[in-house]
């Protein structure tokens, strides 16, 4: 058995009736579990970005981000995804420069573009425009990470410092659209699509070649579930189901005609999270079988939707110390 990718979840989703001190614990909470997994062996720790969300979906990625890495000495830190086009260009590269130089390059992203008109506004971003804005990004980061000064909007400009990582620090290229993988392709970036997508995997193949670039296609190869571990999961569905609901009922009041996202469904019952798989419950004895089969990643999501603290740190522990040590045995 190989050693499993054992990543961590942070989305802060929570309850919308939580007072401001609930909140800064659970954020604090966050942290502490971050400092938890860095000592345990986590492979990385995943964060994302939405905006004007009811349930309080992390909007400070890069500020969580920085916190994080603070606390911790080895584990990678992500945003999958983090929303490019509502930044500044060149007040990004500072930060992500910034990111990639005190975490000694464990930080790295995926550039996604959004799918929510509402975010774009709160940001006085124009939505019809977010093509446009996602290259001139992209653009930006990556001539304002190179070595020489470059023309921005008419003058000359020089981003210092520079990161650590060369030649710039790691990111993905997301979506599940064609414009995408040619945008990836366009500017030799990596591409993520959240799922198997192979008609997009074989676009952005061919237009590397196009323009003569290399690059790979990276996407989540056992899918999207989050899994949590408890000595009587059939009880813990019970207890968990009104926190997962919390964070898929927000997520689904998204959905927008013409644009793609994973996991679309509605979710409205247990059933529903049970039948979509996109939570599971697990024993610690199910999760060891569960690698041997052949499991390659696992993402745990301990503050999900809610979930009570002690329910999260719970998950974490009995990874930890039932789950890594078997694993280890057999790498």
């Amino acid at each position: 058995m190989a050693k499993i990718t054992s990543a961590i979840r942070f989305n802060m989703t929570g309850d919308p009736t939580a007072s401001r001190a609930e909140t800064a614990e659970r954020y604090q909470a966050a942290l502490d579990m971050a400092a938890f997994a860095d000592e345990a062996g986590f492979s990385i720790i995943n964060l994302e970005e939405h905006h004007c969300a009811d349930n309080g979906w992390l909007p400070a990625p890069l500020t969580m981000a920085g916190a994080i890495i603070g606390r911790t000495k080895n584990v990678s830190v992500n945003v999958t995804a983090l929303l490019v086009t509502l930044y500044d260009p060149v007040r990004l590269a500072e930060d992500i420069a910034t990111l990639d130089l005190i975490s000694g390059g464990r930080f790295s992203f995926t550039a996604g573009l959004g799918y929510r008109p509402e975010e774009y506004h709160a940001v006085g971003r124009n939505w019809e425009q977010r093509g446009k804005l996602m290259d001139e990004v992209i653009e930006t980061l990556l001539k304002a990470w190179g070595n020489e000064p470059f023309e921005y909007k008419g003058q000359t400009v020089n981003i210092t410092p520079k990161p650590c990582s060369e030649p710039h620090p790691f990111f993905f290229i997301g979506g599940m659209s064609k414009a995408a993988a040619k945008r990836a392709a366009k500017y030799g970036v990596p591409f993520y699509p959240p799922m198997h997508m192979p008609e997009l995997e074989q676009l952005y193949y061919s237009e590397l070649e196009k323009y003569g670039k290399q690059g790979f296609v990276y996407y989540p190869k056992d899918g999207n579930t989050m899994t949590f571990l408890h000595e009587d999961p059939e009880a813990a569905w019970q207890q968990y189901a009104p926190y997962f609901l919390n964070e898929t009922k927000e997520y689904s009041s998204w959905k927008r005609d013409g644009v793609p996202r994973p996991s679309e469904q509605d979710t409205l019952s247990i059933e529903d999270l049970k039948a979509q798989k996109r939570f599971e419950i697990l024993t610690p004895e199910q999760c060891i079988e569960v690698i041997k089969a052949g499991r390659k990643t696992l993402v745990l999501h301990p503050l999900a939707g809610g979930l009570p603290l002690e329910e999260g740190w719970n998950t974490l522990r009995l990874f930890s110390e039932s789950v890594i040590p078997t694993t280890k045995l057999y790498t």
